[in-house]
This record gives structure tokens, sequence and C-alpha cells, in this order.
């Protein structure tokens, strides 16, 4: 059994507000790299989700990464999408499915159509989220997609010093789905396994006594993967499972869905805690 197991779900550059400083250049433009989707806070997240896994490390039985992980061409990004005379899309635009039968907007590619709708109305069935247009995020193989500096450098730290290997889950690579919750896609697809629920990382995961949680964002990939984690462990018990609040934040403009998750979990038994509060 991995009595103690930390899920640090996407802590990757794209996602946090990095000082000026810290990207490189990019050689094939020259100008420095920037954070696609910065969340405000997450850089002083992960260093203290560093510290804390440099502090527990010893503790820690496993450590878990998940990485958002998509391709330019995505429903969720501008380039899948245009309006009224086809005009672009702007990141940070919902997009309903009553819009596109009404012309407001429309895959570029006018075969894809239909299969746009059906995940749009199976998406809004549900009630959990509106498709948004997100900016390109994440993109496999970028500067963006890797992780944080300093959790890299803590998580290849804790490797040698247990001298077993970090868990790495990647998620979203399919693009005619979200896929915030590292354990199943918003829309699962029937034809891709990587949608469907993730039952090999619930059972690694249900193995634990106490679960940390940590990551990037608090409002949305944080969100989704914990209340699939409430619902799915295979051994139940969420007061086994610990937020760390101090290590997560939302994305701008979604603050209410943060704090209304964090109620939500606390109401069914899952602990909030800051990480210097937890010894291990």
């Amino acid at each position: 059994m991995t009595r103690i197991q930390l899920l640090a779900i996407d802590p990757q550059n794209d996602f946090c507000d990095l000082p000026a400083d810290w990207p490189p250049t990019d050689p094939a433009t020259g100008t420095r790299m920037a954070p696609a989707l910065p969340v405000a806070g997450a850089h002083a997240d992960m260093l203290r989700l560093a510290r804390f896994i440099a502090a527990q490390g010893a503790a820690i039985d496993a450590i878990t990464l998940t990485l958002d992980s998509h391709q330019r061409h995505d429903i969720a990004h501008p380039g899948f999408w245009q309006g009224e005379a086809g005009g672009a899309v702007a990141p940070f635009t919902p997009i309903t499915a009553a819009e596109v039968r009404a012309g407001a907007y429309a895959p570029r590619d006018a075969a894809a159509l239909p299969r746009t709708l059906d995940y749009l109305d199976a998406l809004e069935r549900q009630g959990r989220y509106t498709l948004m247009v997100w900016p390109v995020h994440c993109e496999i193989g970028s500067w963006g997609h890797g992780v944080h500096a300093s959790v890299l450098a803590a998580c290849g730290d804790w490797q040698l010093q247990r001298q077993r290997a970090v868990h790495h889950v990647f998620k979203g690579m399919n693009p005619w789905t979200e896929h915030y919750s590292a354990l199943q896609a918003e829309v699962p697809d029937p034809a891709d396994p990587g949608t469907q629920l993730n039952t090999r990382l619930l059972a690694a995961l249900d193995t634990a006594e106490l679960l940390l949680v940590a990551g990037e964002a608090s409002s949305h990939c944080v969100r989704a993967t914990t209340e699939h984690l409430v619902a799915h462990l295979p051994g139940g018990r969420p007061e086994r499972i610990v937020l760390l609040t101090d290590c997560m934040g939302p994305v701008a403009g979604f603050e209410a869905q943060h704090a209304a998750f964090l109620d939500a979990m606390r109401a069914q038994g899952v602990r909030l805690a800051h990480s210097n509060e937890i010894t291990l």
C-alpha cells in the first residue's frame, strides 16, 4: 500500500504567472516565451508545493503528476472556430449549441458541424460547463506543456531520495472533448479509451490512506478531478483526501466556482489545509 500519496494536477508552465525572467527565449522567433493561460498566484502556489515536497518527501510514498496535453486543433481552441462571416473567435469566448444553430459561431471545417453540435448538446445536458474557447495552451511538446521548474526539481530530488518514479498522467489529447478532470473527459468518446473513466488511476490512488491534492486551476481541473475522486474512488472515504489550498488557485473570473468547489468538498468530508499545516 502506498500510504501517503500526492496528486499534483497540471503544475505546468502555461498555467503559472511566472516572473518575466523565468521563461526562456523562443529560438524560432527570438522573443521570450510567456505562459498562455496564467492563473494569478500560481507561481507562488508551485513554489509552496515544491517546498512541501522537499520538506515532506521522505514520508510521501507516491507522486502522480497530471499534464494537460492539447493539440492546436482542439474544440476548445480558437483555430477550431469562426464567427459570423468567417471572423476569428477570441479566447475566453463561451459558445453554446443554440449560438451555433443560430449561426453566430461555426466550426471552420463545415463537415465537423454535426459532431460539434452533438458534443455541445451532450456537454450542456450535464450542466457542469459551457464550452469555453481557451487560448492555445499546454500544446504537446511545447515549453508551456512542461512542469514548473521548481516542482520538477523537487520531484526529481524525491525520485532519487525514494528510488521510485513519478507517475505521469496525460489528459486532453482528444480534440473533440474538453478534459478538465484527470479521471474522465467531460464527454467521453466511445472510440477513445483515453477519455473514459480512468479506473487504473483510481485503483492506484485508492491505495492511499492519505491523498494530498494540489495544482491548477481550482476552478476547473483541480475541481473536476477532485469531484471525480469523491464520486468514484472504489474505497470511498473522502475524509482521506486533503486539498492543499495554498497550492492552487482559480482562473481569473471563476473565483465563485473556486469558492463553491471548496464549500462542496468540505461538505462531503474532504479536508482543506495549507501546506505548512501538514506534517507527515
